[in-house]
């Protein structure tokens, strides 16, 4: 790898770190009007303008996630290697500095609410952290990869199994209907999903970049 790739990851995790910051900023802003007397489940159910307003600034921040991945790259999957590394920094950072400006959360297993759309996701911090950490290490080779030149795209199998992983994923942190909609205290997080969910992640990418090296080895 030369200089150029190790500048612009750097670049990408100070960009995201920041990016995180208002993050975190907007998320303490909106709990001093929700919950003054400090964030805890069961949540609180709200049907107002801020709500609409923070469901469209989710879209946004994905909006600019995908167009800054979109501008470090030429190549789409490169570009998406990119995509999984800016989500990755964004959503850890996001929970250090709620951590440094808050003191939250007490720990890794407290749950939050992760995301709204399409509904609110729930889970304890720990999980997206997570997944985080396997986004930040896939979209860093995937990155390498194709920065070397290659040019191999991921086969049906292997989407499929990003698909099912990302359901399974998706699937355990919307699954909890009672603490979404019926101001309910979550329950148990399923573990096992998320260990499933992040296992065909991870088999996806091997199969992917064993047959880049096979490639690489018959050349």
């Amino acid at each position: 790898m030369n200089r150029k790739f190790y500048v612009k990851i750097l670049y990408v995790f100070i960009f995201t770190a920041a990016f995180a910051y208002v993050e975190s900023a907007v998320v303490i802003y909106l709990r001093h009007i929700y919950y003054p007397e400090g964030f805890h489940f069961p949540i609180k159910k709200h049907v107002d303008l801020l709500l609409y307003i923070e469901v469209i600034r989710e879209f946004a921040t994905l909006v600019i996630m995908v167009s800054i991945s979109a501008l470090l790259s030429k190549r789409f999957w490169q570009g998406f290697g990119f995509f999984l590394v800016i989500f990755g920094v964004w959503d850890i950072f996001f929970y250090i500095w709620l951590k440094a400006a808050v003191n939250w959360p007490a720990s890794f297993i407290d749950p939050d609410i992760l995301f709204l759309i399409p509904v609110p996701w729930i889970a304890p911090v720990l999980a997206p952290i997570l997944v985080s950490l396997v986004m930040i290490g896939i979209g860093i080779d995937i990155i390498k990869i194709f920065d070397r030149g290659n040019k191999v795209k991921p086969h049906l199998t292997q989407w499929i199994m990003v698909l099912a992983g990302s359901f399974i994923i998706l699937y355990s942190f919307m699954s909890d209907t009672g603490a979404m909609f019926y101001e309910k205290y979550p329950q148990q997080y399923n573990w096992f999903m998320l260990a499933a969910g992040l296992t065909f992640y991870i088999i996806a990418h091997i199969i992917f970049r064993n047959r880049i090296l096979r490639r690489h080895a018959q050349n």
